[in-house]
């Protein structure tokens, strides 16, 4: 895809970002948010992403940010401070041309610079078949599905959790090695 542009995200790409997500909330279910978050709050998430030191990242075709993806904390207890959890999201309108991807593999390595031993994949919905890929070509594995953990649009959703080592992974016992 040779006009492809996947960049650290800015304060410039909050509204391109809340109207991929807002589409994502109203009607798929990789999200378990049931009303989409208004511009403000969107900001105030990837400035709570950008100040922890954590990366997120946007796709541009053409200049238009169509994707985006970032890897949070997993949890806030201190002991998962190596630990983070990816998220990704593609406008409809360019889903299936692989920017999926391209952001997942820049995604992992910015985490990987950042010193992050392990990347979590917590998929909203088991019949996420096109995710579960997307995490399984970039090296992820299933490590299990909480079952019917989530209601949305009429039903119950599954999680299915996926894990990735990142850099040295647990290879070492110190943290920073």
């Amino acid at each position: 895809m040779p006009d492809l542009f996947i960049r650290p995200a800015d304060a410039r790409d909050v509204a391109a970002i809340t109207r991929i997500y807002a589409h994502a909330v109203r009607h798929g279910t990789a999200s378990f948010e049931i009303e989409p978050p208004d511009e403000a709050e969107m900001a105030r998430r990837q400035d709570a992403l950008l100040a922890g030191g954590y990366p997120f990242l946007v796709a541009a075709l053409g200049g238009e940010v169509v994707g985006y993806a970032y890897a949070g904390p997993y949890r806030a207890r201190p002991a998962y401070r190596w630990t983070v959890e990816d998220s990704v999201y593609i406008a409809p309108q360019a889903q299936g041309q692989g920017i999926g991807r391209a952001l997942l593999d820049l995604l992992i390595i910015e985490a990987e610079a950042r010193g992050f031993r392990q990347m979590i994949a917590v998929i909203g919905d088991s019949t996420q078949t096109a995710s579960i890929a997307l995490h399984q070509a970039a090296g992820f594995r299933r490590v299990g599905t909480f079952e019917a953990v989530g209601f949305k649009l009429g039903r119950w959703l599954d999680s299915v959790l996926m894990q990735r080592p990142l850099g040295k992974g647990a290879a070492t016992a110190r943290d920073r090695d």
